[in-house]
């Protein structure tokens, strides 16, 4: 909990903090474009990847030369702290900004980023770490006997923590050594939120401890191997002992989209009413080229945009939630996963609805980092030279099927079986050492795996046939999924017979009236 004196003063070095991180990318960036000038630059790249050595030597020296390693950066933000900002950040803390600043920096120099981001005003700066606990920004913790509680401290601030005692995860990391302290600053719904500030910001304190997470009683170890097949909105696991299963992935999410579109169009129309001279007369945003808008935002504006956010962070809570609970029932059947490796960005070019509201990646992110903890191993085997999902273990061949063909069904005798639960089977016995499939290494265990896929995808129609919502890469349609009709009705088949009489029965001409 802080009070307003003190959200005041943690602001005013956030801002230092972002004002600083963005002189460190400035500065990056010109050693940077000198870099990639050099000649010697250009000499290094050009060299083989067969000359390991030589070529790594030869990028080490050049990027000596031109300062761009963490240390340069270390050393120049020396020269950066000078002034008021020296007031608000350590030199520790400066360390630690200048670390962040040269990973983004070589993400870009490495070909895998276009370009860094520097934080605007309006973005702001939302944490802050620290390399130890003895100085600066660190976190303290009192004995049982001064009260157990916490306090982090900072520029002469001491902000007390509220610790839940009760949880016994957090008892667990309190009982080892705090390496480093952060502090994260996150947006709450309102100004009038509990423990938010004037500004509608809540304060929280991460900690890096040693030793190794806490694994609760109720979450069970399995042991085996399980193969998986992860797709946008869907996950087969076909474990080699136990049932498969075929389900919808977080199907209990379930977002208000027309509330949110509702709130963005709220929001454009007063973006568009606080701005009218950045919007031609057809409602169109008038063409800048490459100068920059100065968007005004009013006060509603501003409470309309806290409301759409505080609808987004409640939705990527839930799913935390059960990416979580996900987790621990794949970690229950085994220790060894295999899965297949994955372009999650590819996945959002395509997909970018379902993923963006599912996020696949980040799930086997949280599945590689609880798997890894317990002891246990995620592997992932490349998709070109294992095609699961192409290929037949009966008669070895790869056949190439579209995305709309859901079945795997070869002329061979194999099938028909659920593409997505083949493509899990094939993970499972795959060997990690050597990830090409081969027909030997199937044929022993498809007869009980058969009757297993089966069943899960018995269970796949029964829950069609409740009514529930799947989406159509399970490749069951609406007819098959229908409920039993009701012997008090009359059947479809009836229906229509009797609408075919009644038809046949007007265009039949009248019998004459009696005499």
């Amino acid at each position: 909990m802080v009070d307003a004196g003190q959200a005041a003063r943690v602001r005013a070095h956030l801002e230092a903090a972002r004002q600083l991180y963005n002189a460190i990318l400035s500065e990056g960036q010109k050693r940077l474009r000198c870099l990639r000038a050099d000649p010697a630059w250009q000499h290094a790249r050009a060299l083989p990847p067969s000359q390991r050595s030589e070529r790594a030597a030869a990028f080490a020296a050049v990027l000596k030369a031109h300062g761009f390693t963490e240390a340069g950066l270390h050393q120049a933000v020396k020269g950066l702290r000078v002034g008021w900002i020296a007031e608000h950040i350590e030199a520790v803390l400066a360390q630690t900004l200048a670390t962040r600043a040269y990973r983004a920096l070589n993400r870009v120099c490495l070909g895998q980023a276009r370009r860094v981001r520097f934080k605007s005003r309006g973005r702001g700066f939302s944490s802050i770490e620290n390399k130890r606990n003895d100085t600066g920004l660190r976190f303290v913790l009192q004995s049982p006997e001064e009260g157990n509680g916490g306090q982090l401290l900072w520029n002469g601030d001491q902000l007390p923590a509220r610790i839940d005692w009760q949880d016994e995860v957090a008892v667990h990391g309190l009982r080892h050594r705090i390496k480093y302290a952060r502090l994260v600053q996150r947006a709450a719904s309102s100004p009038r939120a509990a423990g938010a500030d004037a500004f509608g910001n809540r304060y929280v304190v991460q900690l890096a401890l040693e030793g190794t997470p806490h694994h609760k009683l109720k979450h069970a170890m399995g042991q085996g191997v399980i193969g998986g097949d992860l797709g946008p909105s869907t996950l087969a696991l076909v474990p080699r002992q136990g049932e498969a299963s075929v389900q919808v992935f977080c199907a209990e999410l379930l977002p208000d989209g027309c509330g949110l579109r509702r709130l963005q169009r709220q929001m454009e129309r007063q973006r568009r009413a606080g701005n009218p001279e950045h919007y031609e007369e057809q409602g169109r945003i008038k063409p800048q080229g490459s100068r920059k808008r100065h968007w005004k935002q009013s006060h509603r504006y501003q409470v309309t945009r806290r409301r759409k956010a505080s609808r987004e962070r409640k939705l990527a809570a839930h799913r935390k939630s059960l990416h979580g609970r996900l987790v621990h029932q794949v970690c229950a059947q085994g220790s060894t996963i295999i899965i297949e490796k994955i372009s999650y960005k590819a996945w959002q070019r395509q997909y970018g609805k379902s993923v963006g509201l599912r996020a696949p990646g980040m799930f086997v992110d949280r599945l590689r980092r609880t798997v890894a903890s317990t002891g246990g191993i995620l592997v992932e085997v490349p998709t070109r030279t294992t095609a699961l999902s192409q290929w037949c273990h009966g008669c070895g061949r790869k056949v190439k099927k579209p995305l709309s063909q859901r079945w795997h069904h070869c002329a061979c005798g194999v099938g028909p079986v659920q593409r997505d639960l083949y493509s899990a089977f094939l993970a499972a016995y795959l060997d990690p050492a050597d990830p090409i499939p081969s027909c030997a290494q199937y044929q022993a265990y498809w007869e009980g795996a058969e009757v297993r896929l089966g069943a899960a995808h018995e269970r796949l129609i029964q829950r069609a046939k409740e009514r529930q919502d799947l989406p159509r890469s399970l490749g069951i349609t609406r007819a098959r999924a229908r409920l039993p009709e009701s012997p008090e009705e009359p059947l479809q088949e009836s229906a229509v017979v009797l609408w075919q009489a009644r038809l046949k029965a007007w265009d039949e001409p009248l019998d004459p009236p009696p005499l």
